[in-house]
């Protein structure tokens, strides 16, 4: 949903077990940011968690849109 040819990340913050991921974006029209939350398990080999959180509510709004579209297809 939020990759394409303008998206970047922009930034990164890394812990012993996790990282946030910063990305922006603009699909059609709308500039995004947000940021990926990962948080791993103890020998980080897997992903135990991840939570995107996009700012601002118009680019919330476009996504749960495109969402929609995109689940409702068959």
């Amino acid at each position: 949903m939020l990759g394409g040819p303008s998206f970047r990340y922009v930034g990164e913050w890394r812990s012993d077990n996790g990282a946030v991921l910063e990305f922006e974006n603009e699909i059609e029209g709308i500039r995004i940011n947000g940021v990926d939350m990962i948080t791993f398990n103890d020998d980080g080999s897997q992903i135990t968690h991840f939570k995107v959180m996009v700012r601002p509510l118009k680019a919330i709004n476009l996504l749960h849109r495109l969402m929609g579209e995109q689940l409702a297809r068959p």
